[in-house]
């Protein structure tokens, strides 16, 4: 019959202080703060892991839009083609556009960039930097020749707004006997900062009717549709249905798949890792539990020579490994919430924004990520546990007693 106040009583004998075996105790509380750390560092890296992931993706959900629709000929994106998607799916916001590659100059400066041309107006509705950019604009009634350009562009050209810079265009023109590329001067009427720098230095925004003057764009047809919805991953299919062959659709992760994959896996080998941290703490409550059952082989052996049974032995020396790593999981928990809390309050790491996205440490811990550190560690805490049981309950009793 198994005595469960026979265990619990010898379980807090052990917890205690020994004075003769004090190294006993200092391993012990080795390995818990030693597991402790690990959850409290693991619950730190996956938060930040999963903070920064958030927000790349906002920034870029925002700058390449939920879905895009391209034409694969020149003709095959039309406003009936429109008409048709706004029927079909009348939540979703659309802006068609023009897209061509400049390479943008003032004075010495030079850039190359991708030049947009939208329509200021509905392009603002689904793009709320671009919005934001818009909205400073107090005049209204601009020339169809108006740039909002990336901050990092306008700073690299050494302009301003309210100046004008030369856009180069691919296409070329006649002069003279030869020809050069066409270029136009654009004015520059607000500039945007979407955090990430590569887009700020890469992409310009004018009207669609600088498109059909400069680069002869057939007002009817587009070279692609930006679309805004909540859930472009469920709706991607069902609008594709409705495409003609000559267009397609790419949802906003499919253009930075690569890039998600890269964090993910990142992600992953950042857990595996910080794990041997709890892993080199399990070997500790090894250490300890092995400490313990060498230093009371002999209680052990009238503990058994008393009726006590082996399940119960194993019982003791098994619980005590447990306890010293559930109080090691729980109070690195309480730590690893108070270093997030102490991050999000406290600016005490600044990030380069225009590598980040942000100036501050972003920390988003999910639960499911919680979870697996929790479950994890446990499983790494209840396997060191088993060794050290069997030992002391493979203890000959006979064998001690008659040395001692």
């Amino acid at each position: 019959m198994f005595n469960r106040e026979f265990v619990n009583l010898f379980i807090k004998h052990y917890l205690k202080y020994d004075k003769d075996n004090p190294f006993i105790f200092i391993s012990a509380l080795l390995a818990f703060l030693g597991i402790s750390a690990g959850v409290m560092v693991l619950m730190i890296a996956m938060g930040v892991t999963n903070g920064t992931q958030e927000e790349f993706t906002k920034k870029l959900f925002v700058m390449n839009y939920p879905l895009t629709i391209t034409s694969y000929e020149k003709n095959g994106l039309d406003d009936n083609l429109l008409n048709k998607i706004k029927q079909k799916f009348p939540n979703v916001k659309i802006s068609p556009y023009y897209v061509t590659q400049v390479i943008a100059k003032n004075a010495d400066s030079v850039q190359g960039s991708i030049l947009y041309g939208v329509d200021f107006n509905k392009e603002s509705k689904i793009n709320s930097i671009l919005a934001k950019a818009y909205s400073k604009v107090k005049n209204r009634n601009y020339s169809k020749f108006s740039l909002i350009a990336g901050e990092g562009l306008v700073i690299t050209l050494g302009a301003k707004v309210g100046e004008k810079i030369t856009l180069f265009f691919s296409q070329q023109q006649a002069v003279g006997f030869g020809t050069m590329p066409l270029q136009k001067r654009f004015k520059i009427i607000s500039t945007f900062k979407s955090g990430l720098n590569a887009y700020d230095k890469g992409i310009m925004y004018t009207t669609k009717e600088a498109f059909v003057k400069v680069l002869k764009k057939d007002p009817k047809y587009y070279d692609g549709v930006h679309i805004y919805t909540k859930e472009p991953m469920k709706l991607i299919d069902k609008i594709k249905k409705i495409l003609p062959p000559s267009v397609g659709i790419e949802g906003w992760w499919e253009q930075n798949g690569g890039f998600f994959r890269a964090m993910q896996i990142e992600k992953k080998a950042l857990f595996l890792v910080l794990m041997l941290i709890i892993l080199v703490a399990s070997l500790n409550i090894i250490s300890s539990l092995l400490m313990t059952v060498m230093s009371r082989r002999s209680e052990i052996a009238l503990m058994k020579t008393l009726g006590a049974s082996t399940k119960e032995i194993k019982a003791i020396f098994f619980r005590l490994g447990v306890i010293v790593g559930v109080l090691g999981i729980i109070f690195g928990t309480i730590l690893g919430f108070i270093g997030m809390w102490v991050l999000k309050t406290y600016n005490i790491i600044s990030l380069p924004a225009d590598v980040y996205g942000t100036s501050h440490i972003p920390i988003d811990l999910h639960l499911n990520d919680y979870l697996l550190i929790i479950a994890g560690t446990f499983i790494i805490v209840l396997v060191a546990s088993i060794y050290p049981a069997k030992k002391a309950a493979n203890t000959n009793a006979l064998k001690v007693l008659r040395n001692e």
